[in-house]
């Protein structure tokens, strides 16, 4: 799959059925080695509803995609998310 194809498709938490933002709206980390995604980064948001914090970026780690359909992409993220994202470092 292209990264242009991925532009635009909206992502969806499969654990709470919340919409977490567009793909356009992102960053990616790659691994600089293989070439390999290995998440994205989506910018913080400031709605007291959300899923994360509104102050720091929510991190997808790539494994955590479920599905990658023509107009969404499905992820599942629970609490451990956090954990798993503290690897990753800017």
């Amino acid at each position: 799959m292209r990264l242009s194809e991925l532009v635009g498709k909206e992502i969806v938490n499969l654990t709470t059925g919340e919409r977490l933002g567009a793909v356009g709206d992102s960053d990616l980390i790659i691994d600089e080695s293989s070439g390999e995604i290995d998440a994205i980064i989506l910018p913080s948001r400031g709605n007291f509803g959300s899923f994360w914090s509104d102050r720091e970026p929510l991190i997808i780690p790539w494994d955590a995609i479920v599905k990658v359909g023509a107009e969404v992409v499905i992820v599942e993220l629970d609490d451990t998310y956090r954990r798993t994202s503290r690897r990753f470092s800017f």
